[in-house]
């Protein structure tokens, strides 16, 4: 597992006085809604796009729309009412998911699915998706229509069909063409990319946290906020920015999207509410099993070394998307920053116990794979009984540097 580097600290330690740099960009308000006068900040394109996002027919039986899991009053994550809160309830009675819902909120900027080259070293970067199946936005947003426990619908031209005898059939033909609902699976493909442009407005990416106020210069961190980002930030203590990524030498907020996009494995804890992980033989492998891996990955890449491994996820908007993890098992944000740092030095907190009292720590992994978990990286490196990186009241503090990141 490689280690992360961090980029030298300037004035964002932003505590007052900190201000923004000159020309650093303001993005435009979207205060578009469903069904109000805004939606003419949209091309048509998007329009198509967010009527697709809403449209609760597309599913079979009708009922389910991408916005029903993804919903912006949760920061575009959710679980579509789901009395398991870890997945998501497909269109069927009694159906679920196997994950739990990725946000889509600021997914516009995750580059397609790759392997780089990252001092030295090669890493999966990029994609959509926990496991990066879908190498762009508009990939991923073909693959719920069609999952059996998601939105079931049994082919493309299904959907196709249905929108082809919807409302908003004439909008389609006037951004696509007359006879492009006669296209089939180029209709299909078109419907994915209208999607993807409307996830890809400020919508979903507004940069309007408390954070962004900060770098901006129009606002100022208490004393727990700015005393959590320098621990944040700081690679002898909380280390989070080594993967929850941003630019210390900037202002701009795009450039501060705490994600490098990249995948790791943490052992969390298996989430036995979920009902495949109620199978003892079943474990969600996450990367080293996207479809086609082996042929995208280069030839001296050992596949297996990814196994257990997830995407990092954004951590804008992180209040408002529990629960937290591929699995869902941590519902409280404050858990999450806890577990990070007592993983090693108090496993009993978080996994199974033998009946002699040992723990089966990494619980979610077969043994074999156990040894990719990340020990190298601060604040994993600490071992069984030593301190760990962060106190309580540090874990508090970094809490509430994360709740600045929450757009209003």
């Amino acid at each position: 597992m490689r280690h992360r580097g961090l980029l030298a600290f300037t004035c964002l330690s932003f505590a007052a006085g900190c201000s923004a740099a000159p020309g650093s960009e303001e993005p435009k308000a979207d205060t578009s809604t469903p069904g109000t006068p805004d939606e003419r900040a949209l091309t048509n394109l998007e329009l198509l796009g967010k009527r697709l996002f809403e449209d609760a027919t597309l599913s079979e039986p009708p009922g389910q729309a991408c916005a029903s899991c993804h919903d912006p009053q949760q920061g575009f994550q959710g679980n579509a009412g789901s009395r398991i809160a870890a997945v998501a309830l497909g269109s069927r009675p009694e159906t679920f998911g196997t994950r739990n819902v990725p946000t889509v909120s600021y997914a516009t900027y995750s580059p397609p699915f790759a392997f780089v080259s990252d001092d030295g070293e090669t890493v999966a970067k990029g994609g959509q998706f926990w496991d990066g199946r879908a190498a762009t936005l508009a990939d991923q947003a073909k693959g719920p229509f069609l999952n059996p426990r998601e939105m079931n619908n049994p082919s493309a031209a299904a959907v196709v069909d249905k929108v082809a005898r919807g409302p908003y059939a004439e909008l389609f033909a006037e951004v696509l063409g007359e006879d492009a609902l006669g296209y089939g699976e180029r209709a299909y493909d078109r419907f994915a990319e209208a999607i993807a442009a409307y996830e890809g407005t400020e919508r979903f990416h507004p940069f309007r946290s408390k954070f962004d106020d900060v770098l901006r210069g129009t606002a100022s961190f208490d004393d727990h906020e700015a005393h959590g980002f320098s621990l944040f930030k700081d690679p002898e203590k909380g280390n989070c920015i080594a993967c929850h990524a941003g630019d210390v030498s900037s202002t701009k907020p795009a450039d501060w999207l705490f994600t490098d996009f990249t995948y790791d494995t943490l052992g969390v804890p298996r989430n036995t509410k979920i009902p495949d992980d109620a199978d003892p033989s079943f474990y969600d492998l996450g990367l080293c099993k996207q479809p086609g891996l082996d042929g995208l990955a280069p030839a001296e890449f050992d596949v297996s070394s990814v196994c257990g491994a997830f995407k990092v996820p954004t951590l804008r908007d992180i209040e408002l998307t529990a629960p937290y993890m591929h699995n869902g098992f941590f519902t409280e944000l404050r858990d999450v920053v806890r577990f990070y740092v007592t993983r090693d030095t108090n496993p009993e907190l978080w996994y199974p116990q033998n009946d002699d009292g040992t723990v089966r720590a990494f619980d979610d992994l077969p043994q074999r794979y156990r040894g990719n978990v990340n020990h190298e990286e601060v604040p994993y490196d600490r071992k069984l009984g030593e301190a760990p990186r962060l106190t309580d009241d540090e874990i508090d503090d970094v809490v509430a540097f994360l709740r600045t990141l929450t757009d209003r």
